[in-house]
């Protein structure tokens, strides 16, 4: 039996977060190099909620929440190695994320490329709807997709006692 442990990032993460990160897809093709994981994990993103999913002990999946984005949490990133996809694992950390962001918040948003079907479905199947494209955000012909998993309006109690 294999052991998921999903816990906040340290500093000392930093070398097996990039080497996941630098060596997978969609990340690649967005034309990110292991010099941009290396400024961006010094050691580890500033104003942020980093975490990391260890299976067995190696690193298996890492997430980055910014608080505070359009009345919720922004998930920047959300990667599992390719060595151990298709097992749960980026379900399980997504859950993760979700059960913190959500005791505080009522929102959590997402990007995802058009051309990442399989990103594009998973979001899906945990409840995410896509909001609409940004059309060349980050590669020329290429969109990125705001997604919305929502608990409810950010305002409803107050909306409900104003009637």
């Amino acid at each position: 039996m294999t052991t998921l442990n999903t816990r906040n990032m340290h500093p000392n993460d930093r070398s097996a977060v990039v080497h996941l990160l630098g060596e997978s897809d969609p990340w690649k093709t967005l034309g990110y190099t292991m010099n941009d994981w290396n400024r961006i994990f010094c050691p580890t993103p500033q104003g942020r909620d980093c975490y990391v999913a260890e299976l067995d002990g190696q690193m298996a999946g890492v997430a980055i929440v910014k608080q505070k984005f359009l009345l919720g949490d922004y998930l920047e990133l959300l990667a599992v190695a390719e060595s151990v996809r298709q097992n749960g694992i980026g379900g399980r950390l997504l859950q993760y994320i979700e059960q913190l962001v959500f005791q505080r918040t009522k929102n959590l948003f997402a990007c995802v490329s058009d051309f990442n079907e399989s990103a594009r479905a998973f979001y899906k199947k945990h409840g995410y709807q896509e909001i609409g494209p940004m059309p060349n955000f980050l590669i020329p012909d290429s969109a990125e997709i705001l997604l919305r998993k929502t608990a409810g309006p950010a305002r409803a109690s107050e909306w409900s006692a104003d009637r």
